[in-house]
């Protein structure tokens, strides 16, 4: 059985999940969260938290449905704390690879690249 890698590309306001077999860059978007409060302006430090409790959740519900065998985390660094902090020792145990940094305005296909050269 192959093995599921999920890729999590985030900020404050919104979050792409991809899945790729094993650890391939081959990325295909399952999912896009979005923060209920982000309307274009500024977020507040409490609209940033609720939002990562929601990624962290979904991210645990993947895990307990066993969607995913390990995660790679994209996520600009701030949030990045956030999201981590939301996850459970199990979930976090699964984490591959994190990168600080905020890719969610890139394209699939640059995403992929810029990983590439990790």
């Amino acid at each position: 059985m192959v093995e599921v890698t999920w890729l999590v590309v985030a900020d404050g306001g919104r979050a792409r999940v991809f899945k790729m077999p094993g650890l391939t860059l081959d990325l295909q978007e399952v999912e896009v969260l979005v923060n209920d409060e982000y309307t274009g302006t500024v977020l507040t430090e409490k609209d940033r938290e609720k939002f990562a409790k929601r990624v962290s959740d979904y991210l645990e519900e993947g895990r307990l449905h066993q969607l995913y065998n390990r995660l790679r985390l994209a996520i600009e660094a701030k949030f990045l704390g956030m999201v981590r902090s939301n996850l459970s020792e199990d979930t976090r145990r699964l984490i591959f690879e994190q990168i600080n940094e905020d890719l969610l305005a890139l394209s699939t296909q640059e995403i992929e690249a810029r990983l590439r050269k990790q």
